[in-house]
């Protein structure tokens, strides 16, 4: 079978011809429909994740696929059943196996690239703005990189969760992407971010996947008691916190890492996606998908979260 493999990090990744996997105890094998891209395969490809798997490993954190088989031990998901599954790499091939107790049986009406991009984004921005940030009614949710893979859904959450919202992105045609997912007030990432929030009251929570000056242009539009989410720094630059700015405005700084919970607290993450599930059951919820990419062009579909070119998630299909 092919797979996008890392084989150093001091190489390029490269479409591999390798052998099929079997399933080891407590593993399903699955017939790969689509993978989900993230920034953090970039990281990965590079070796500067926090999670990077020794190489070899083929990229690509989430899929949605169908069973195969079933290694020692695994009753369900049964051989024949749709999921979708997050298992931090091995996504980019034909075939992969992934934990049997992380799969996620996917609703028919969810389309496979729907499902391989919605449980990093989605389930990101509703674990950050619940139980990190408790995000509330009338609150005012401030997004940077809105119209981005995981800024996109913070938008759509927020909204869901009765939150005024404040999206931020570059160029016309991104922020009508954010509108789109429900954003009441759009700010160009070009203009005098502080300013412009400040207009508008000021944020009680800032969700910010992308760091640099736009973080410290939040903090200073931040309300007393904010709070702040970490979420990555697709920017490039990890910013510099003053804590006396903290201080004096009662403000909280708030890290988080969707995939840490993997180690530490499982249930927190199948709970958030079963709500998250019944939320798209019940058309709460609507996946944006830029681009669908073939496997063997996965280098142009990564070069997209690279140069910013993609609005919601990149998706590969083999």
């Amino acid at each position: 079978m092919r797979a996008y493999l890392v084989s150093s990090h001091d190489t390029s990744p490269d479409l591999t011809e390798v052998d099929t996997p079997k399933p080891a105890a407590g593993e399903v094998l699955l017939q790969i429909e689509a993978c989900g891209l993230n920034f953090a395969d970039l990281l990965m490809a590079k070796g500067t994740y926090q999670d990077t798997p020794a190489p070899p490993f083929a990229l690509g954190m989430e899929v949605c696929g169908t069973v195969l088989a079933q290694g020692d031990g695994v009753t369900e998901p049964a051989i024949g059943t749709r999921v979708a599954v997050f298992g931090g790499k091995g996504g980019l091939a034909d075939q992969g196996v992934f934990p049997a107790d992380l799969c996620i049986e996917v609703p028919a009406a969810m389309t496979a690239a729907q499902a391989a991009g919605f449980q990093v984004a989605y389930g990101t921005s509703h674990l950050a703005l619940t139980r990190r940030a408790h995000l509330q009614a009338g609150e005012t949710l401030l997004v940077l990189g809105a119209a981005g893979g995981v800024g996109l859904t913070a938008v759509e959450i927020g909204k869901a969760m009765g939150a005024t919202v404040i999206a931020v992105a570059r160029g016309a045609e991104k922020l009508a992407i954010a509108k789109a997912a429900g954003a009441d007030h759009l700010i160009d990432a070009n203009a005098d971010l502080t300013a412009e929030v400040k207009a508008l009251g000021g944020a009680d929570v800032v969700y910010d996947p992308v760091g640099g000056d736009a973080f410290a242009a939040a903090v200073r539009a931040t309300n007393r008691e904010g709070r702040i989410i970490v979420i990555g720094f697709a920017s490039g630059n990890l910013p510099e916190v003053k804590p006396n700015h903290l201080l004096v405005k009662n403000i909280s700084l708030i890290g988080f890492y969707w995939g840490g919970y993997l180690k530490f607290n499982p249930k927190a993450l199948t709970d958030s996606m079963a709500e998250l599930m019944d939320w798209y059951a019940q058309g709460r919820l609507s996946p944006h998908v830029s681009h669908v990419i073939p496997l063997d062009q996965a280098a142009d579909a990564l070069d997209l979260l690279r140069t910013r070119k993609s609005t919601g998630k990149v998706v590969v299909t083999p």
